[in-house]
């Protein structure tokens, strides 16, 4: 594909940090380079090479667009910029890259399983995890809370799943591989393409395991949920089931653990952290607010099934749409000061989830483990503070931190 005639030049696209370099997310500042593309070319051209490219949205109205409108915008064809010139093989049968109306045939069950009445009634369980995980930080030495929030859905996940607990551990790293194979800690030496290759044979053997181990002795569980589902007249087939509890399972592991650790990381040393810890009315609305400043999945690649406008830009037919949810989230047309990090904000409309008929089906297992992560944290835990380096996860799809050392004091009760 050869670059497109766009609508006026980008101000900051000449020499500026590519986009697509996972070390800008790391050890740069992609939202200066989103916010000036706000402001002067929403929609502007992004080659990654001679070939291949993609058009950059990054304002809030123009997200919504293309999020909702699936049949302007299709998902089948790959939403990874990673496979940007091919089409993605699970799409038209993972959930994530299947379009209506057979996407909804297959989210249906998961979803009904997942409903926040459903959820709320595993909350024991949820907290139990939780409490779990943060009782090292009782000790007085220095925690590692972004470690811990690593593990923190894998713990909610797996129970959901219904996969033994002696494999978390192992299932958390192989999933933070996938979305951050250029991370020193993450990569292998053998360089990124082994990497991911490995990541993925590992993952896909281990769930065609579990699930014909699951066939034998079907529960309630979401992977007895997905071999009960039908659509097309017949059952989904092993291959199918497996991709989907690979995508299920990404999907839960490398979103959750980022909103909290970026929100302390960002509220240490202001008063704001005390004042959201003091009222636990504001945990709900603290948690929205966390997970519009993390923004934890970066971007949703879309292709244009059509020509359409975005924002005056003509958008071919057959073009890669990258629409920037971390951008549309500090859209300042949409979220007065958007750059504030705010606990009291109301409304919130962020699309941290996503938006429309893709709307990440576990939002609210994310939603109600995160509600019970800070109700636990500061219902527990006084004097948190920083004890070391942050540091953040070399990713272009999630926006992550891999180390948050802290300390803090147990709460007198």
């Amino acid at each position: 594909m050869t670059e497109p005639a766009a609508t006026g030049g980008c101000p900051v696209q000449h020499g500026a940090p590519d986009l697509v370099d996972p070390a800008l997310h790391s050890h740069g500042d992609p939202h200066a380079i989103w916010r000036e593309l706000r402001r002067h070319d929403p929609v502007s051209w992004h080659a990654v090479d001679d070939q291949l490219g993609f058009w950059s949205v990054t304002r809030y109205p123009d997200a919504d667009i293309v999020l909702r409108d699936y049949t302007g915008f299709t998902s089948e064809r790959g939403t990874m910029i990673d496979l940007l010139g091919t089409d993605d093989p699970a799409g038209g049968s993972q959930l994530a890259v299947t379009d209506p109306p057979r996407h909804g045939v297959m989210r249906e069950p998961l979803q009904r399983a997942l409903t926040l009445k459903a959820v709320e009634r595993s909350q024991d369980i949820i907290r139990e995890q939780i409490v779990r995980l943060l009782r090292p930080l009782a000790d007085g030495g220095t925690f590692d809370f972004a470690t811990a929030m690593l593990a923190m859905p894998m713990a909610v996940t797996g129970v959901l799943m219904g996969l033994p607990t002696e494999d978390w551990d192992r299932l958390t790293w192989l999933t933070t591989v996938c979305i951050a194979p250029d991370d020193p800690e993450y990569r292998h030496p053998r360089g990124r393409k082994y990497t991911l290759e490995a990541a993925h044979r590992e993952l896909f053997a281990y769930f065609q395991d579990i699930v014909k181990e699951r066939e034998k002795n079907l529960g309630d569980d979401l992977i007895s949920v997905l071999l009960r589902t039908e659509f097309d007249g017949r059952r989904m087939s092993l291959g199918e089931i497996v991709s989907n509890c690979y995508s299920m399972l990404l999907g839960a592991n490398v979103t959750t653990p980022h909103a909290p650790s970026f929100a302390l990381d960002h509220l240490f040393g202001t008063p704001d952290l005390d004042d959201w810890a003091a009222h636990p009315e504001l945990i709900r609305s603290g948690v929205e607010e966390a997970l519009r400043w993390a923004s934890p999945i970066t971007y949703f690649m879309r292709y244009a099934t059509q020509d359409v406008e975005l924002s005056g830009t003509h958008v071919k037919a057959g073009d890669a749409v990258v629409v920037w949810i971390a951008s549309a989230n500090r859209d300042e047309e949409v979220f007065p000061h958007a750059f504030t990090f705010d606990v009291r904000r109301r409304p919130n409309r962020h699309i941290a989830f996503g938006v429309g008929a893709h709307h990440c089906v576990g939002h609210s297992v994310a939603r109600v483990t995160l509600r019970l992560l800070f109700a636990e944290l500061f219902g527990r835990f006084v004097d948190l503070a920083p004890a070391g380096e942050t540091e953040r996860l070399a990713s272009n799809f999630v926006s992550g931190i891999k180390h948050l050392p802290i300390t803090a004091k147990v709460k007198e009760r």
